[in-house]
């Protein structure tokens, strides 16, 4: 039976330079660079340069596709080191161009005024799970055997959720909003920055999906074009991400060949531990 990927080794970095770090995807991965791990590799690259402050909140572009096949580069401009907060950003480089920057901001812990909005009410993880499962079973009956073992392979972040699935070929139209539960499948350990970094790259998952769900459309369906262009994420408390935690979607807008959601991730004791607003490319080709 394959094991699950460890994220903690998988996103793990070489330092080639002062600022400049080396990283590679999965060797079982889906045939392209998963977002969510440039995302998470390009903020442990940064945080190879910053000492003793947490990253509150990180902005990054998707440039190009990236090939699996060949490692990334990471190059970090230590923007600015100041009193409160350190800034830097991160260029991920293959074949000598850009695929994707992020600039992310750093800072001393600090108290001040606190206040959330509260989490939504929806069901434990326990009891979506079996409803979860029997929508997993119902989309891989339609498919083929290859897109069933894909759909079937051990993934590092585990998800309970009527979405997770894809909807089907053909889904029907509904509300624009989703919610799941997730956590990280093997232990991440002690380390605050590490939790950060693989909720980071958790938190590219189902986002355009929701997108979709106004316009009965999945990712399986036939000439639907899809990626991420652009990722924001703001960290609001520190978190136990082998614990589970809501990852709660709505998407306000699409238009132009895009589409918009934004993300409220909760621990499950209600506290809201991330937000997070993406675009990305949505469109059918006739």
């Amino acid at each position: 039976m394959e094991t699950p990927e460890i994220l903690t080794e998988s996103l793990a970095l070489e330092r080639i330079e002062v600022n400049t770090f080396r990283g590679v995807s999965p060797e079982d991965g889906p045939g392209r660079i998963f977002g969510g791990q440039v995302i998470a590799q390009s903020l442990l690259a940064a945080y190879e340069t910053v000492e003793d402050r947490i990253c509150h909140s990180l902005h990054c572009y998707f440039i190009r596709p990236g090939d699996p096949r060949i490692p990334i580069l990471f190059e970090v401009d230590r923007s600015r080191d100041g009193g409160t907060f350190t800034t830097r950003r991160v260029i991920a480089v293959q074949n000598g161009k850009q695929i994707f920057n992020l600039a992310a901001s750093f800072q001393v812990a600090e108290d001040g005024f606190e206040h959330q909005a509260p989490m939504p009410a929806v069901r434990s993880p326990d009891d979506m799970a079996a409803e979860a499962e029997a929508a997993k079973k119902a989309v891989q009956d339609g498919m083929s055997e290859e897109m069933r073992r894909m759909m079937n392979r051990p993934r590092p972040i585990e998800m309970i959720g009527r979405d997770n699935y894809g909807f089907g070929r053909k889904p029907k139209p509904s509300e624009p909003k989703s919610d799941t539960w997730m956590r990280a499948v093997a232990p991440i350990g002690d380390d605050a920055r590490m939790h950060q970094v693989i909720l980071a790259y958790a938190s590219d998952m189902n986002l355009l999906s929701t997108a979709m769900r106004p316009h009965g459309v999945a990712w399986q369906t036939p000439g639907l074009q899809s990626a991420s262009l652009d990722h924001a994420m703001w960290f609001h408390k520190a978190s136990n991400f082998n614990d589970w935690h809501l990852y709660t979607q709505d998407s306000p807008s699409a238009s132009g060949g895009r589409g918009f959601v934004r993300g409220a991730i909760y621990g499950q004791d209600g506290t809201l531990v991330a937000s997070v607003a993406q675009e990305g490319l949505m469109r059918l080709k006739k």
